[in-house]
């Protein structure tokens, strides 16, 4: 058994997490307690964790000898980049908690180990904006605190206690969340920080386990671009501030201006940017939370070419909603995009400023952890929260480039909300649902993500979905056909959206995307 964490453990616990994984990826999946087919935890995991391990095995190519600390590092920052969903955001968090701890650690025991898992929860919950219990959140605060209570400098003791509260956690999620006492079904994201858990304890045991051979990929950064619209100085400074001075500067600097960055070096000094209009109160905020020092502002006067153009970066599947949204010059992904899948789109805007469209609850999560690493890369970015394409098409349609970048963004986001969504996909599982129990292979009309609709006919489906959304009132409906929708489907629609709604405007278009057979935006 190992006495001390070092670099060749975390390599081998890297490999052991992803394999665990990998095993259990359908098992994870089939957790998930809501019908849709975008519900893929065990498939998000194994994809953060496949770039968590690139990242270690490209470290160790280049430097055999790579530190714990640095080592640790780079398995976090793959993770963040690889991310999918928000599980896969919460875990990257997770990694990146204990490689800030153990960073300024020589030797990982027991107490260190300890140590970093306290650290991690704290990392996990500051990147949830609101944390719910019942979660991964609750399944990783309670293995800090059963490595705490334990008491011990052993690390396997410590490694062992940490997953047998993780594991009693994970029990007691059902009774904290009512979606999955009804489903009878454990929390997705807390099986797979589980499983990671227990692959650790297997690495500090010392049992067998030999790493599969992956080629080396190192995700590529966000382009270096610089956007100052709508500001005349760029304010920058050092700051000696303890977190919760910082946290309130963070509030007060956001209504400031843009370009916010704010990061700490772990030792209680803090970078602080932004773009402003007045110098004086952005390093009073500053004098307020601490002791400011090496203040730079510099004139934002002085624009390289291109630095006042737009793009945006939409997700998307289906040949016929990409060339929808190519028409309105956005830069298109496919369905559950990674972190450095969505950098590198931002780079391919060659803009100044980008906004996000992520078009899926669980794609926000990556979508805003992208928007910090190009924000901390020079680009301005923004996320619009999309839940759906036809809010994306709604967010596009008001663009305008003669105002700000500020206010088109908050343009876009209103279009966004007032576009209620609908969506008609086939059940992935039984479930209960708000309409009552549908069963696997029924077809479901959802509006704004609630089951409203249960059948096994499609145009009766879509119809009575349809007349839903429109007995709330509504003025333009777009409607986006599936890869699989009828051909006769588009005529049906509009002849009973004529006949029902006579003063509704109705425009259709193919999309071709998958899963889902049609989706329906009312304005």
């Amino acid at each position: 058994m190992l006495e001390t964490l070092d670099a060749a453990a975390v390599h081998r616990w890297c490999h052991g997490g992803l394999e665990a994984l990998r095993a259990h990826q359908r098992e994870i999946d089939d957790l998930n307690v809501y019908p849709v087919p975008d519900g893929d935890t065990g498939t998000n995991l194994v994809l953060t964790l496949t770039a968590a391990r690139e990242a270690v095995d490209s470290a160790l190519h280049e430097e055999p000898r790579t530190p714990l600390g640095r080592l640790m590092g780079r398995m976090a920052r793959g993770a963040l980049l690889g991310a999918r969903g928000n599980s896969g955001v919460i875990v990257s968090q997770i990694l990146r908690g204990m490689a800030d701890s153990f960073a300024s650690t020589v030797a990982v025991r027991g107490t260190e180990l300890a140590q970093a898992l306290r650290q991690a929860t704290d990392a996990a919950y500051s990147a949830v904006a609101r944390p719910v219990e019942g979660t991964v959140l609750s399944v990783v605060a309670a293995a800090a605190e059963g490595a705490g209570r334990i008491k011990s400098d052993s690390l396997v003791t410590v490694a062992r206690a940490a997953a047998r509260a993780a594991s009693e956690a994970l029990d007691r999620t059902p009774h904290q969340l009512p979606v999955l006492a009804r489903a009878g079904v454990v929390d997705a994201g807390g099986r797979g920080l589980c499983l990671l858990l227990d692959a650790l304890v297997d690495t500090v045991e010392e049992s067998d386990f030999t790493p599969s051979p992956l080629p080396v990929v190192v995700p590529s950064a966000a382009h270096d671009l610089h956007g100052c619209e709508g500001h005349g100085y760029e304010v920058q400074y050092l700051l000696d501030a303890v977190p919760e001075a910082v946290e309130k500067l963070r509030g007060d600097l956001a209504g400031m201006g843009d370009s916010l960055v704010v990061v700490g070096s772990g030792d209680g000094v803090w970078n602080v940017h932004i773009h402003v209009t007045e110098i004086g109160p952005a390093i009073e905020a500053g004098v307020e939370a601490g002791r400011p020092h090496r203040i730079r502002v510099t004139p934002l006067t002085e624009k390289r070419p291109g630095a006042d153009s737009r793009g945006a970066v939409v997700v998307a599947a289906g040949g016929g909603l990409a060339a929808l949204f190519e028409a309105e010059g956005a830069v298109v992904v496919d369905r559950n995009p990674s972190t450095a899948e969505f950098l590198a789109a931002v780079h391919a805007c060659d803009a100044a400023a980008v906004v996000l469209l992520p078009n899926d609850a669980n794609t926000q999560a990556v979508a805003v952890s992208a928007a910090r690493e190009a924000e901390a890369a020079g680009v301005r970015v923004s996320v619009v929260p999309t839940r759906s394409p036809v809010q994306a098409l709604a967010a596009l349609a008001v663009r305008d480039s003669g105002r700000s970048f500020a206010d088109d963004v908050i343009a876009m986001a209103e279009a966004a909300g007032a576009c209620r969504y609908g969506e008609v996909c086939t059940a992935q599982r039984d479930a209960l649902t708000v309409a009552g129990p549908c069963r696997a292979g029924d077809l479901l009309g959802l509006v704004d993500g609630e089951v409203h609709v249960i059948g096994d006919d499609l145009a009766d489906v879509s119809r009575r979905l349809l007349d839903r959304m429109l007995g709330g009132g509504g003025e333009l409906v777009t409607l986006i056909l599936g890869a699989d929708a009828p051909a006769d489907l588009e005529d049906d629609l509009r002849d009973h959206t004529h006949r029902t709604w006579p003063f509704i405007e109705l425009h259709c278009y193919t999309g071709g995307q998958p899963r889902y057979h049609l989706l329906a935006g009312v304005e």
